[in-house]
C-alpha cells in the first residue's frame, strides 16, 4: 500500500513532462513563423518575377 502512495505522491516525472509540452509548444511556434515569412517571401519573389515578365 505504500508503494501506491509513493508512486502518486511523487513528482518527479512532472518535471519532464512540463519540459516536454514547453518544447513541443515552442517547435509549434516555430513552425507557424517559418511557415508565415515562407509565404511572404515567396509572395515578394512572386511580385517581383511579375514586374520583371511585364516589362
Amino acid at each position: 500500500m505504500n508503494t501506491i502512495k509513493n508512486f502518486f505522491n511523487d513528482e518527479t516525472g512532472l518535471e519532464l513532462s512540463e519540459y516536454a509540452v514547453a518544447a513541443g509548444l515552442i517547435a509549434l511556434a516555430v513552425v507557424a513563423a517559418f511557415t508565415a515569412l515562407g509565404t511572404q517571401i515567396n509572395a515578394a519573389i512572386d511580385a517581383l518575377r511579375n514586374k520583371i515578365v511585364t516589362t
